[in-house]
């Protein structure tokens, strides 16, 4: 693995790096190398304390064509992440007085139909506006190939039936920060892209970011690619005037870096104006929703902080902001082939001091240390866990409709981890004698000792290639959300955007689960008897997901 480093080039080179910084350019050399290799696409990433670089990195190619290697300095799509871009000129307009979050979209765009329903300018931020989004609707890979001026792009979504009451619910929703972009226009007299650019990127200094186009020349942009079932293939064509203020911008690790400043030392907007952004909202009905306006809620080992992702044809993009401890992560790649938001988190938490366990450090315990935890363990959300002995090693089993079997690994006599690190258990024992277990995620939650039997694992059957093959393709799960599924051999494997690959296990010749999360994939035929599309059941859910390629 070759993972190249470059100068820093603020007010201070390598050499001058703060030594915390140096001891952990191995750590973070480390988490990159677990995600990409060289002859792959790759990702650019960056990490930033107190405002300055402590980590500067790229691997994997630019351009697989010419076997070119990728750079920091490289040009992404940054897809939702554009979001907060354009949230932020929105609040940036309500500190100038020229509009007020409550007001109604009417008052801007006086011809939208809103079905006699109220919906506000805050309700376009944080999703909760109920419009359907545009990229659910028709097939997004044929509809992603048509130039749309802003209004004809309005008017395709425009008269859609609306999802709910504004307010009543959230769902992520592109339609809403398309419209935002025209409020945007509206006010300024310009084109977003000129507001975006004149008003921002021109005034932060990030000169290498722009608003994103398919037929001008773009130094050093990173050529975008997806993964076929027979490899790795150029992304879908995707016309740049649809994603607009939803997913339309372009830039770099280090420019995003300047973006994150231009935020933390309140540049753009006040501080007060800023918490709205960060801190969630909540619904009519007061319940709290972890998105605010462009940007979420985090919480990682227990530290805050707050997140946006992107994920479009060719891209996959995620950066992270822990607020103690001003630690700012950003991870931009060339393909929706690989999970760069585990990447960016696994680097926000070495950053922070909270790293992840690996498989470097666990230990050997002897047969008697594991056996003293075997048992099953009721936990405060009602789950029950199993933890199992089988060929001299722990096992653990939650039960589900898949009663999925995870290995666990000992850390100490009393702390196990998952294989990825980013859950735990840490066991003790009460004074009487009875056991606990506390599960640890970004969260805890405490299992305490119960007698129960364990279920039987779900079983599985291996199915012929040609089976398997007809499965093959991309299914739109939700929009702007595309899962990928590819086959090798006798194994089936699936890739959601932005997120890693992961085997499916057949129960039937029609019904799949994953071992790595309790999910179950049934697959549907039309009259011809040709997949048309999968149904996703997870948590009790049901969602369809189209075959579109």
């Amino acid at each position: 693995m070759k993972i190249h480093h470059y100068a820093l080039s603020l007010i201070f080179s390598v050499l001058l790096l703060p030594l915390q910084a140096q001891d952990l350019t191995q750590q973070f050399d480390d988490i990159v190398a677990k995600y990409y290799q060289d002859d792959m696409p790759g990702a650019a990433v960056l990490v930033a304390k107190e405002g300055q670089p402590i980590y500067r990195a790229a691997v994997g190619k630019s351009n697989l064509e010419y076997n070119i290697d990728m750079v920091p300095e490289n040009v992404f799509m940054l897809a939702s992440i554009t979001k907060q871009f354009t949230a932020v000129a929105i609040l940036m307009f309500e500190e100038q007085g020229k509009l007020s979050l409550d007001d109604p979209i009417t008052k801007f765009i006086p011809d939208y139909p809103t079905n006699g329903k109220t919906i506000t300018v805050h309700q376009l931020l944080n999703h909760t506006s109920g419009i359907k989004s545009y990229t659910g609707i028709g097939n997004l890979v044929k509809v992603a190939r048509n130039d749309k001026t802003l209004d004809e792009l309005i008017d395709y979504f425009k008269n859609e039936p609306m999802d709910f009451d504004p307010g009543e619910a959230f769902r992520y929703n592109n339609s809403g920060y398309v419209l935002l972009g025209k409020i945007i226009e509206v006010l300024s007299g310009e084109t977003y892209e000129d507001f975006i650019e004149s008003k921002i990127f021109d005034r932060l200094g990030m000169k290498d970011s722009r608003y994103g186009s398919n037929s001008e020349l773009i130094h050093k942009r990173a050529m975008p690619y997806e993964e076929g079932p027979n490899g790795y293939v150029n992304a879908n064509y995707l016309s740049m005037t649809l994603p607009h203020a939803a997913g339309s911008l372009m830039s770099t690790v280090d420019d995003l870096l300047k973006w994150q400043n231009a935020l933390t030392n309140n540049t753009l907007i006040k501080a007060s104006s800023l918490d709205k952004a960060i801190n969630g909202s909540e619904l009519n009905n007061g319940e709290h929703i972890d998105y605010g306006y462009g940007l979420a809620e985090m919480t990682l080992k227990g530290s805050k902080g707050y997140t946006h992702s992107g994920g479009i044809f060719g891209t996959s993009t995620n950066g992270i902001y822990m607020i103690e401890e001003d630690v700012y992560v950003i991870g931009l790649s060339n393909c929706s082939c690989n999970d760069i938001g585990s990447l960016t988190q696994n680097l926000a938490a070495a950053a922070i001091g909270k790293p992840y366990p690996t498989l470097k450090d666990v230990v050997e315990l002897t047969k008697s240390q594991l056996e003293q935890w075997v048992g099953a363990y009721e936990f405060e959300d009602g789950s029950v866990r199993h933890i199992f002995m089988k060929d001299g090693a722990l096992k653990s089993m939650r039960e589900s409709d898949t009663n999925t079997v995870f290995d666990i690994f000992p850390l100490s006599e009393d702390r196990f981890m998952f294989e990825e690190g980013t859950i735990e258990y840490k066991f003790s024992k009460t004074a009487d004698g009875k056991k606990q277990a506390l599960f640890i995620t970004d969260s805890e939650s405490i299992g305490k000792e119960i007698q129960k039997a364990m279920p039987s694992a779900r079983k599985e059957i291996v199915l012929a290639n040609a089976i398997l093959s007809s499965y093959a393709g991309k299914y739109e799960l939700a929009p702007n959300f595309m899962v990928d599924i590819t086959v090798e051999g006798s194994k089936i494997f699936a890739q959601a955007t932005g997120q890693g690959q992961f085997e499916l296990f057949a129960e039937d010749e029609i019904t799949f689960f994953a071992k790595v999360a309790g999910i179950t994939v049934k697959f549907n035929t039309n009259a011809t008897g040709n997949v048309e599309s999968f149904t996703l059941f997870q948590g009790g859910g049901e969602t369809l997901a189209k075959k579109v390629e």
